[in-house]
């Protein structure tokens, strides 16, 4: 953790590092994912001095885990799989149900 951050900070820190260990991430790792989620954060509050573009400007990092929480026992949601159907521009996607967009992604 960068010196002089809050007392929030390091408390958010030490939790995503446990997450990521509880995930089976090596210790180091962990360490590094906690850390720049929470730099990311500082930086998106106007806490940290210096702030990348991306930094500030790409979406929260609460938003994009919850938007990546479909690896669960059933997959992915039938609207992560149309997302990614469409950027994929696959043709049809809009008449095929889960299963269908599965089979035409590869998963």
């Amino acid at each position: 953790m960068p010196r002089g951050s809050s007392p929030k900070r390091e408390r958010q820190y030490e939790h995503i590092k446990e997450s990521a260990r509880d995930r089976g991430e090596s210790e180091s790792r962990a360490e590094e994912i906690a850390a720049r989620t929470v730099n990311k954060e500082r930086a998106r509050s106007g806490e940290s001095k210096t702030a990348s573009r991306t930094s500030t400007q790409d979406m929260s990092s609460g938003k994009r885990g919850g938007q990546r929480s479909g690896k669960g026992s059933q997959g992915p949601t039938y609207d992560q799989l149309y997302e990614e159907a469409k950027r994929r521009n696959i043709h049809g996607r809009s008449d095929m149900n889960k299963s269908q967009l599965k089979r035409a992604l590869g998963k």
